[in-house]
């Protein structure tokens, strides 16, 4: 579920281990270019994830002063882009959650599920067929959990694990949670199309 022309942007080529071993060996400079290379596609990851550009303004910056607090426990081993996702993911997660905007748990019934849902290939399909403008938007409409699960996994592609981890729910779950999630999107995409085609033909 990536913006087309927008895959891996900002992010894309090698990991930049000397940036990074700099950076934590107190390199203000790397860290400088640390931020100009990755704020860019955090950003966005936060304009998809929460409400407002005002919200994802302000959390990337936040994000980024917890990034370099935390610097010293990144493990070099491991890819810096998935440990740049998680933090923004959590960040992002904890200030819906303090909103109030998470959904209860209890209110997630898996009988509640749409009889026709569309498969992950199909989603990609779908984005293809709309603006980035339009799906920023839709995801605006879903819920805080749906439009949280979807970016995780569409745009920051974690794994369920992660994402389970991260929305504090069971990993059998999440399956559910993106299966409702992928039907509400496909709907809100759907109905946005609607009044185009109704002006072009002519029934403003």
């Amino acid at each position: 579920m990536v913006e087309p022309g927008e895959r891996k942007a900002g992010m894309a080529g090698a990991e930049p281990g000397e940036l990074i071993a700099r950076a934590r060996a107190g390199d203000g400079e790397a860290w400088g270019q640390l931020y100009q290379q990755y704020a860019p596609a955090i950003y966005r990851f936060c304009r998809r994830a929460l409400p407002t550009r005002e919200d994802a303004e302000d959390a990337t910056m936040e994000i980024f002063i917890k990034l370099r607090e935390k610097l010293s426990q990144y493990d070099p081993s491991r890819p810096f882009r998935a440990w740049l996702y998680k933090v923004a993911a959590n960040h992002c997660w904890d200030l819906l959650r303090r909103r109030r905007l998470r959904q209860d748990l209890e209110t997630e019934e898996a009988d509640a599920l749409p009889l026709a849902h569309p498969a992950p290939s199909q989603i990609e399909q779908l984005l293809d067929r709309h603006t980035s403008l339009e799906v920023r938007r839709a995801l605006e409409r879903l819920p805080a959990r749906a439009r949280m699960a979807l970016v995780l996994r569409y745009f920051a592609e974690m794994s369920y694990e992660e994402i389970a981890d991260t929305l504090g729910i069971r990993r059998n779950f999440v399956g559910v949670v993106l299966l409702r999630a992928r039907h509400q999107l496909r709907e809100q995409l759907e109905g946005s199309r609607m009044p185009r085609e109704l002006r072009a033909g002519g029934m403003a």
